[in-house]
């Protein structure tokens, strides 16, 4: 056993100091994320089982859609649950060693299929606008399948790298993670072992997965811009740009705040404005991502008010049906 396999016993747990200020401020930050929470789980469930539901929504585009919805209903539950804990009473700010990289390791697997699973989102919108007439074709329900499969597989195989390295460092004290979850950052700003290949083969990592799928998101996006402005018309413009301004919004927001915090060397100081980062792409993007997919799209609401239809004549139909029966008459004369 390594030296910093024995002195990573000696922290048994971790107190996440999650936000500053006072106790009223706490009680309205927990019930402010505990609504976000909610609906957050509330519309991601809503979209996988109108994707199920509906057989106009067994696409390509949507079953990576409801991958999506599916991964962030898990994603904002892997830190939001201990984050309102810990606004609602100090004590359940504590972490156990273990409970904590098992908090990272689902987070990290979690960020980074969502990473991989934007840029094959990207691509399928490249083949749907620069080659439409092969686009049956190439996007077959297998192919769906692997891509699907291989951005979970790339998730949480990266991210099972990263965390064996992080979990290996000594961790002597002080046991004060000055974040709301276990991140990767304020874990190595308390670690007091040599952390020169965990910075190293996390930087890494982290560019791999952000950098990889960024670059192909971008090359997608550029053959898309290319393709769209030969067209002739307008409407025909519109219609093509409207097509990838939800998947581009998302993309954005999320990029913005993931490169801001990872794709930078580590041992960097956790300041609060790293937390307010980090509640825009746990709390804040899960929340509005389903909105930004659904709220324009056509095919979506259509889908929705069928479903609520067929929901609501449901009941109906089971009751059996009243027969109007026409008053008896007296015998003719």
């Amino acid at each position: 056993m390594s030296p910093g396999d024995n002195r990573s016993q000696e922290v048994t747990e971790f107190v996440l100091l999650g936000f500053p200020g006072s106790h009223g401020l706490h009680l309205g930050l927990l019930l402010l994320f505990l609504l976000a929470y909610v609906l957050t789980i509330s519309e991601n469930v809503v979209i996988v089982a109108l994707v199920w539901a509906s057989p106009a929504l067994h696409k390509p585009m949507y079953l990576f859609l409801s991958h999506l919805s599916f991964l962030e209903a898990w994603y904002v539950s892997v830190t939001e649950p201990k984050m309102l804990l810990g606004l609602a009473a100090a004590r359940f700010r504590r972490i156990s060693f273990r409970g904590c990289m098992a908090q990272l390791y689902f987070f990290l697997a979690l960020a980074c299929t969502e990473c991989a699973l934007l840029a094959v989102m990207a691509f399928d919108r490249y083949v749907a606008i620069c080659s439409p007439l092969r686009y049956p074709a190439v996007m077959g329900p297998r192919l769906c399948r692997l891509l699907a499969a291989g951005c979970w597989l790339s998730g949480f195989g990266i991210s099972l790298g990263k965390v064996f390295f992080i979990a290996r460092l000594g961790y002597c004290g002080p046991n004060a993670l000055n974040h709301f979850f276990c991140d990767v950052s304020p874990l190595l700003n308390v670690a007091c072992s040599d952390m020169w290949a965990a910075e190293l083969v996390d930087f890494l990592l982290a560019l791999l997965i952000l950098l990889g799928p960024l670059l192909l998101t971008g090359g997608s996006y550029a053959a898309i811009v290319a393709a769209v402005l030969r067209i002739r018309s307008a409407a025909g413009r519109h219609k093509a740009f409207s097509t990838c301004a939800a998947h581009l919004a998302v993309v954005l927001v999320f990029y913005s705040a993931s490169l801001f915090i990872y794709a930078r060397p580590r041992a960097i100081g956790a300041f609060d404005s790293n937390k307010l980062v980090s509640v825009v792409y746990t709390v804040l993007t899960p929340l509005l991502n389903p909105v930004i997919y659904c709220l324009r799209n056509r095919e979506v609401k259509e889908a929705l008010r069928q479903v609520l239809r067929r929901a609501h004549a449901l009941p109906h139909a089971g009751r059996p049906a009243r027969l109007s029966v026409a008053p008896r008459q007296g015998p003719h004369p």
